[in-house]
């Protein structure tokens, strides 16, 4: 694998899975999301730089069909957001082939604080 990669390390790309996104027709979704309260931990999450490293792994991985759904300034401790709530929808009507994150912490709304508060991160 080369450089450190936690994605690939957690989740490598399935033998075939190029073809079958090309011949499925149906999109990887990229799904961003930062609330007010990460916009302080700097650019390090900011969406800008998680669009640039979703779509770049994306591209290194032969994900085809990308589709960004991006929920900026809502908070991840519930699902009440308009691209999450849209990202659900393709999925359950079987457009999406792969669901693609920074992290989890963008869908369930943990941060390093909270995992920290919570004994999980020292």
């Amino acid at each position: 694998m080369g450089t450190s990669n936690p994605v690939m390390a957690d989740c490598p790309p399935r033998k075939g899975a190029e073809t079958m996104l090309r011949q499925s027709g149906k999109i990887t979704a990229l799904y961003c999301r930062l609330s007010r309260d990460d916009e302080l931990t700097g650019d390090s999450n900011s969406i800008v730089n998680q669009k640039a490293i979703l779509s770049k792994y994306a591209k290194e991985n032969h994900f085809s069909n990308p589709l960004f759904f991006v929920d900026d300034g809502y908070s991840g401790t519930n699902f009440n957001r308009p691209s999450w709530s849209e990202l659900l929808e393709r999925i359950e009507n079987g457009e999406v082939a792969t669901l693609i994150v920074k992290d989890y912490c963008a869908i369930i709304g943990l941060n390093q604080k909270d995992l920290e508060t919570q004994g999980i991160l020292a």
